[in-house]
């Protein structure tokens, strides 16, 4: 009787544990959704920049305008960034808050730096008659690599919020949940700039 009352009181407490969900994995879940609207976003600014990037209306044309080693550079810095996010969750899992924000600080640092290089580029090509209203092509250049530019931008803002958190309340399961979701959203831009670099810049010159 009593085993029959321990295990009722078992599978009571199992089917109450099946009722309830973990909040960070639901915030992980939904964070997987938004990769999921962003990939169909890229998709589709990707597409557009395919279809319309020859259409330069009689202006400048963009395989002229792009400069190699200042592309090689960002790229480095960003590729090194999803480097030293990923030593951060690293430094996450084994309890040192000081080194993890370390690691966060050099990656918003390559992610400015990234940032930096990407602004000067589009002012040269600006100052070189490649504006965004210049042709649909030159349009299309800019809202596709500016939004990835966007992207960047708002990584960077959400980094440094989370290493004041860090700061303030230490390793947390709140404060872990959100590193691995930024750490995630991070290498998701690198993926997309491997896709820019290749579609957008390489295809370009050759």
């Amino acid at each position: 009787m009593a085993q029959a009352a321990a295990k009722h009181g078992e599978n009571h407490a199992h089917g109450h544990d099946h009722g309830h969900h973990d909040p960070q994995e639901m915030k992980i879940l939904g964070f997987w959704f938004f990769l999921i609207s962003d990939v169909i976003l890229f998709s589709v600014l990707f597409a557009t920049f395919i279809v319309l990037r020859d259409n330069t209306a009689g202006g400048p044309i963009l395989s002229d305008l792009i400069k190699m080693p200042g592309v090689i550079a960002e790229t480095f810095l960003l590729l090194t960034s999803s480097f030293t996010s990923g030593l951060a969750v690293l430094a996450m899992n084994q309890g040192k808050v000081k080194q993890l924000i370390n690691w966060l600080i050099i990656t918003a640092v390559l992610g400015a730096g990234f940032l930096a290089l990407e602004i000067y580029e589009f002012v040269e090509m600006v100052h070189e008659g490649f504006s965004y209203t210049t042709s649909a092509a030159s349009g299309a250049f800019f809202t596709l690599v500016g939004t990835h530019g966007l992207h960047v931008s708002l990584g960077l803002i959400w980094m440094i919020g989370l290493m004041f958190q860090l700061k303030k309340r230490g390793i947390t399961d709140v404060t872990r949940g959100k590193i691995n979701v930024i750490s995630l959203y991070w290498h998701f831009l690198d993926v997309v700039w491997i896709f820019l670099l290749t579609i957008v810049y390489l295809m370009g010159v050759m």
